[in-house]
């Protein structure tokens, strides 16, 4: 190892991957209650030990070089490693004690908080830093190794990932109360192509899940909006803008309520699996393997959690 390295101290890493974070040295000079100068100080000292610039500005952009690419996956390795060795003396002390950094795709963000209440119950003491993402930034994040575990579906076959598939995302067609297609008993996919589609953004994981699914079934639809959030997606419904795809974890209310109704569709819905990840080999802290445990071994309390929102109400269907 280069002698250099054994230099570097935990504020110079803080700092830095306060910088990685937020791109900037002036909100990372906000977070960690220093000058801006002092970041830039900081960053220099670094910059020394490794021989290298760890960030470029093009523009009025920063971007991270390949150096500091590197060195935000060892920090995170060795911050992680800290944050485990203080939930292990916890442990030893007889109580499960630390952080679980999770980062869930956008149909998840519904269910999980309801998941998380309940392994809580069990560890009372345990935290959680909750971040929702879309599929390709979740599949940025598994690469720079910024979580303890991530839920996703459609879980890439070209990394080298463990996942667990633990319960169903199912994906409905919606529409206002008042669209003529809900006046129908039974309908196929390509019954909804003549009216405009509201679509998320380029990168969601439904949005080619939805995608893919129709082209299979021959429903091409003439018009599309594209919404950039799933509630975006359920006020354009209700609006009147269109139709949509959704989770139905996520329209639970709006359908429960009458705001939106399930549309009686027969291809539909599309079941997906909701996956809890991490890279292969990666060592997982006392707080993460407990909670991996747990979505492992309590089948039966998350599919007692996930009945709330299984099911349309009555007010969902057509003629109710």
């Amino acid at each position: 190892m280069r002698k250099s390295l054994l230099r570097m101290t935990f504020r110079q890493l803080r700092v830095f991957r306060s910088v990685c974070n937020h791109l900037s040295y002036s909100r990372a000079a906000e977070e960690m209650a220093l000058t801006q100068p002092a970041v830039s100080l900081q960053i220099r000292q670094l910059e020394e030990l490794i021989g290298q610039p760890l960030f470029d500005y093009v523009g009025k952009k920063l971007y991270l070089t390949e150096a500091a690419e590197a060195l935000q996956r060892a920090s995170a390795d060795i911050f992680g490693r800290l944050e485990s060795f203080d939930m292990q003396l916890s442990d030893l002390q007889g109580s499960l004690q630390g952080q679980l950094s999770l980062a869930v795709e956008s149909s998840a963000k519904y269910f999980i908080p309801h998941l998380f209440a309940a392994f809580r119950r069990q560890y009372p003491e345990v935290n959680l830093q909750l971040v929702v993402t879309n599929h390709s930034q979740a599949i940025k994040r598994l690469n720079a190794n910024r979580d303890d575990l991530l839920i996703m579906s459609r879980v890439p076959t070209d990394m080298n990932l463990e996942f667990l598939p633990f319960l169903n995302n199912p994906i409905i067609a919606v529409a206002p109360p008042d669209h003529p297609l809900c006046n129908q008993s039974t309908l196929s996919l390509p019954d909804l192509t003549p009216f405009p589609l509201l679509i998320r953004e380029a990168g969601s994981g439904t949005r080619q899940a939805c995608e893919e699914y129709c082209h299979q079934k021959r429903a091409h639809f003439a018009q599309t909006l594209e919404v950039g959030s799933i509630e975006g997606q359920c006020e354009g419904v209700i609006a009147g803008l269109g139709l949509a795809l959704l989770p139905r974890h996520a329209v639970r209310r709006e359908l429960e309520c009458g705001a939106l109704r399930e549309l009686p569709v027969a291809e539909l819905p599309l079941l997906r699996s909701w996956c809890l990840v991490h890279p292969r080999g990666k060592y997982l802290s006392p707080v993460a393997q407990a909670f991996f445990a747990f979505v492992r071994d309590q089948r039966s309390l998350i599919n007692a959690l996930a009945e709330r929102f299984a099911e349309p109400s009555s007010a969902s269907q057509p003629g109710s």
